[in-house]
């Protein structure tokens, strides 16, 4: 089968953004850590989301609140597209109030076939610089799909038998979805629409975003490593999280030193598994 988006593999972006102190605390308000980054702290592994996203006029976007296809990012026509994971390395500080730039390429567009049909997997590779200095270079990929149809039952959920040695409640409100949707710019609907979450796109409520799953478990990571800072953490979505279902974040310590991390759904459910190492 001929690509038709090969041409956008090898595209390039950059964006130059100050790392504002103000959006770094009203993450940490939403998230009730007691110890708020000031500026010249180190920005927390995760918090580089808050930047950097596109800034789009209302006109210029879809039905289900992302941008319009195209632009950047190949113009692919299905109508489901979602951030499935990543892979990020941690190099250098970034410094809360300092001005960072980051990089985007393009770097692969496939094909695949799913078990609900068709499926494109774009990789993006995001360097994010302070001068001349790497800090963060994260591999990105997003997964778009076909929608599922109307009264499609939902897969029963298969448990996880992951043996936790560390674990910690969350429970997710509106109030949380609404504040990290702000904070980070994504009109996505299904994150604060719940006629168009479950009515269009057919999920039992509003949808936690994949994100700050992922910086839940940094976190998570954090506090396991005493001290130490992250090197890497990669990260896959398995399954979607819901708003008012209380779910479990988890892990434990492999003979390598590294940590394996997941979230683990209100039913037993794989939501998302991690890998996380330090310097």
């Amino acid at each position: 089968m001929t690509n038709p988006y090969e041409g956008w593999v090898g595209r390039e972006e950059e964006r130059t953004e100050r790392i504002l102190a103000p959006a770094v605390q009203g993450l940490a308000a939403t998230l009730d850590i007691e110890r708020v980054p000031h500026a010249g702290d180190a920005l927390p592994p995760g918090w580089q989301w808050l930047f950097f996203n596109p800034v789009v006029k209302r006109s210029g976007l879809g039905t289900d609140g992302h941008p319009q296809r195209g632009g950047f990012l190949p113009p692919i026509e299905l109508p489901r597209r979602m951030w499935a994971g990543s892979r990020v390395r941690y190099l250098a500080d970034i410094p809360v109030d300092a001005t960072a730039t980051k990089l985007s390429l393009i770097k692969k567009v496939e094909n695949k076939t799913g078990k609900r049909g068709a499926l494109w997997f774009v990789t993006v590779e995001h360097t994010t610089s302070c001068g001349k200095e790497r800090c963060i270079v994260e591999e990105q990929d997003i997964v778009y799909r076909e929608a599922t149809p109307p009264g499609t039952p939902a897969a029963a959920p298969t448990p996880f038998d992951g043996v936790a040695q560390f674990s910690r409640e969350f429970t997710p409100d509106t109030t949380l979805l609404f504040r990290y949707s702000a904070l980070t710019f994504n009109g996505h609907r299904i994150h604060y629409d719940q006629p168009y979450a479950t009515a269009e796109e057919g999920y039992p409520g509003l949808v936690v975003h994949g994100p700050l799953t992922a910086t839940l478990l940094q976190q998570l990571a954090l506090e396991q490593g005493k001290g130490r800072q992250l090197a890497s953490f990669d990260f896959r979505g398995v399954s979607p999280l819901f708003v008012g279902r209380t779910f479990r974040l988890e892990g434990r310590t492999a003979e390598d030193g590294t940590l394996a991390l997941w979230a683990r759904g209100p039913d037993g459910e794989l939501a998302m598994s991690a890998t996380a190492a330090f310097r």
